[in-house]
């Protein structure tokens, strides 16, 4: 066969760019155009070859389809035949038919081609459908099609090739025609032929070069399971999952690794004997093991944001590891069609208005949202049929065959998959809430039990008992005034810093970690630096059992408290983030895991050993050492010179100087790689003494609940007194305007991060009157205190 022939049959990825999608598709034109433009680059792609439409079209006349699918279709358009016999029929059809000869040759010599690229006789490659309308911007629903993978020998690639035609008639495809109106007849499939990476013998996952959920742009989302990469695609495993903060990845020295949360990768598919593929458990010290190294994460990373930068838009990529070689390798890159669609002008929130309870199954939240109904509990693809309208989807895992009910769905939730999962991916598609990999949903949830799917409390999402009171929100972006006052916000978590990116703040004006002491550490630091004096044999062993991994126990609460920091810091990253040190009371560090034992019982915890005095007492001193740590490896080693710290609830400038020492002793010197400390302006004395307190601190931050209750007698948690609770109060508004005052004539600037002017746009009216530099929010707050302080401004 010569050249011309086989090129209107088949062409070489080197062969392809963008301008090809009417002829290879856009999955393998995308293909073509990263051999060609990022090779050079050092990027890693397989060598392969794409049939061409031609191809599909010849099949098509050879065995005279066009009349009899057509024909099909319109039976189904008329309502006289179900969609899951009319695709079935049209399947069939390409089943029975033969390749035309021409075809087949154009295909068997370029396989024999790629053989002899890698020395081989017989090459193991992945066949996968790429359809001229699937994976572009206007055809948001990839997957719709067929691949199949080790496929060897040519006699194998031919009949997989027919089932990749056949596949542009599954009932997802037609259905999804059908309601974009695209002409059937008038999309055609190329078949992409790709050399084989032996992930099986190693890894392989999906990369997305922004935050799905949040669409976050300045991070790299990795997920990473072990074996060939569909069980990460088809969500039939809980995968590793790596982000990486895009702007630090050239910094020399800084590690812009700012998540790394292991999955339990339950299984991996391996090449098998008998058939092309098949799937094995996970050895122990697979699930124990995360995939990749720091290095690999900062090479695919990197490739993602090369990748991005050629293509100027949010990417979907898929990236496998040879086992072999231990090289790292493209498969595949398709624009993002999510959140890159979403205007920057509009958000949706979401919030339960009632006690939600205890939950009863918990996993990955996808969608920010909360949606409510009646356990539909699917175990077999037999029950899809008798789907309700409305119900919340209960089930083990999605394909794309399900999409049809997914839509009905209130909300999904699944026993398996991650953040990259089908599941997850056709929800965000859809705007509707699912949660994933779960483990147990199936086994807990009952048929037609009335629930509560909430994937609005952070990155978990939960499903509650009973039908929730919820409220949603619509938040106008557009036309935000800008104003003089510095607006940030007060952030809990690393996964309310990602949702809230898009707020028109200014940094943050506080990050609280007891958050992440308390929910991702969960263990005392002192039970930590002084184990080996933990006397409760639970408590002892609910520690190893959590830092397991970890040779030094300290490096477990440093590394996660770190992380948790980074992200929220990566979140308004340059501007400000300033991270309060710890201000848990004593009942509340004796709740962590071992903290018992090292906390005394105070009647009055409020009033008794918090804030800075217990940052220099000998009782805790090597506990503030591993946040003095986490700080350090924040702002050093992973780059955020943004962020401040924060001290709290501190009594005097004499106490000041004792907390000052302590910072410095840790390697927290004021003033060095410019780290600025501030002071939380709560107690009278903050007040009364700031000239003193300004020689020592680089701003003042009001904490208007504890300044409230100090300065009117009131217990803040006091259910009698609430009513007189009122930061409003005369005496409150003085001590504030003293603090303004005095702090301006020393040159140092003043913040409030407490919840009055978030509860009170009026209040904020008076910081603004009084000439406060910056007001610190609750994020659902912003939009309306901005447009106050605007209006405030100009009068």
């Amino acid at each position: 066969m010569n050249k011309t022939t086989r090129d209107n049959y088949v062409r070489w990825f080197e062969d392809l760019n963008s301008e090809d999608v009417g002829q290879v598709g856009g999955k393998n034109a995308s293909l073509g155009e990263m051999v060609q433009a990022l090779k050079k680059k050092d990027i890693l792609v397989p060598d392969g070859f794409a049939t061409t439409t031609t191809a599909y079209r010849a099949f098509i006349e050879k065995n005279r389809l066009q009349d009899k699918i057509t024909k099909l279709l319109k039976a189904y358009q008329q309502k006289e035949a179900s969609l899951q016999k009319t695709g079935q029929a049209i399947r069939d059809l390409f089943k029975q038919g033969e390749m035309p000869e021409d075809v087949a040759q154009a295909i068997s010599s370029a396989y024999k081609d790629l053989a002899g690229r890698y020395k081989a006789k017989d090459v193991d490659v992945a066949a996968r459908s790429s359809a001229t309308a699937e994976d572009m911007p206007e055809a948001s629903f990839a997957g719709q099609q067929a691949s199949f993978l080790n496929v060897s020998g040519v006699n194998a690639l031919l009949a997989a090739c027919k089932k990749c035609m056949a596949s542009l008639f599954t009932d997802r495809a037609i259905a999804y025609r059908e309601e974009k109106g695209f002409e059937h007849m008038k999309v055609a499939l190329s078949v992409g032929v790709q050399k084989m990476v032996r992930s099986d013998m190693a890894g392989s996952g999906v990369l997305f070069t922004l935050d799905t959920d949040s669409g976050f742009p300045d991070v790299v989302l990795i997920n990473a399971a072990w074996g060939l990469g569909e069980n990460v695609v088809q969500g039939t495993v809980n995968p590793d999952q790596y982000t990486v903060f895009k702007p630090f990845l050239e910094k020399d020295g800084i590690d812009p690794i700012i998540e790394k949360t292991r999955g339990s990768k339950g299984k991996k598919m391996v090449y098998a004997k008998t058939k092309p593929t098949k799937n094995l458990n996970t050895s122990k010290k697979e699930r124990e093991s995360f995939v990749l190294t720091d290095r690999e994460i900062m090479q695919l990373a990197r490739w993602g944001v090369e990748i991005e930068k050629h293509y100027d838009t949010p990417m979907d990529i898929e990236w496998a590891k040879d086992g072999e070689q231990g090289d790292l390798f493209i498969v595949q890159a398709r624009p993002e069609t999510v959140q890159s669609r979403k205007t920057m002008g509009n958000m949706k929130t979401y919030a339960l208005t009632e006690d939600p309870g205890e939950d009863l199954v918990t996993g990955l939240g996808i969608g920010q949202a909360i949606a409510a109904g009646k356990i539909y509990l699917i175990k077999s693809a037999e029950q899809i049929d008798h789907f309700q309208d409305g119900a919340v989807l209960v089930t083990t895992m999605t394909d794309p065959d399900w999409v049809p009910i997914m839509k009905r769905a209130a909300a999904i939730v699944t026993d398996q998959g991650g953040r990259t999962s089908h599941a997850a991916i056709v929800s965000r598609e859809l705007g509707i809430p699912a949660i994933v990999g779960t483990e147990n949903a199936t086994k807990i949830l009952k048929q037609d039990q009335e629930v509560t799917a909430s994937c609005a409390e952070g990155d978990k999402g939960h499903v509650y008992d009973k039908k929730l009171q919820f409220e949603t929100k619509d938040l106008n972006l557009e036309d935000v005034p800008e104003t003089k006052t510095q607006i940030m916000l007060n952030i809990g978590t690393p996964q309310a810093a990602m949702r809230w990116w898009k707020l028109p703040c200014k940094g943050v004006g506080l990050a609280r970690m007891e958050y992440l002491i308390n929910n991702v550490i969960k263990i005392h630091p002192l039970a930590l630096t002084r184990f080996d004096k933990v006397e409760d044999k639970d408590d002892r062993d609910k520690i190893e059992k959590l830092t397991w991994e970890y040779e030094d126990k300290t490096e477990y609460f440093v590394q996660l408290l770190a992380r948790g920091i980074a992200v929220i810091a990566a979140s308004r990253y340059p501007h400000q983030v300033i991270v309060r040190m710890s201000d848990f009371k004593t009942n509340e560090y004796a709740d962590l895991i071992g903290g018992r034992q090292f906390e005394p019982a105070e009647e009055n915890p409020m009033l008794g050993w918090r804030g800075g005095s217990r940052y220099y007492s000998a009782d805790y001193q090597d506990g503030f050492a591993l946040e003095c740590r986490a700080i350090r490896r924040v702002r050093e080693k992973m780059g955020f010179a943004n962020v401040t710290i924060m001290i709290p609830f501190c009594r005097t400038p004499a106490e000041a100087d004792q907390v000052l020492a302590v910072l410095d002793k840790n390697g927290l010197k004021r003033g060095e790689q410019d780290l600025q400390v501030f002071i939380m302006a709560e107690i009278p004395t903050n007040i009364l003494e700031a000239a003193a307190f300004a020689e020592r601190f680089d701003g003042f931050s009001i904490g208007s609940n504890d300044l409230t209750q100090l300065t009117l007698g009131i217990g803040r948690d006091s259910e009698k007194l609430a009513p007189l609770f009122d930061e409003s109060q005369a005496s409150v508004k003085r001590l504030i305007r003293m603090l303004i005052d005095s702090a301006h004539k020393a040159g140092r600037k003043v913040g409030i991060c407490g919840e009055a002017p978030s509860n009170n746009t009026e209040f904020a009216a008076f910081l603004v009157e009084a000439g406060i530099d910056s007001i610190s929010l609750q994020p659902d707050s912003v939009l309306q205190v901005i447009r106050r302080v605007a209006e405030m401004e100009q009068n």
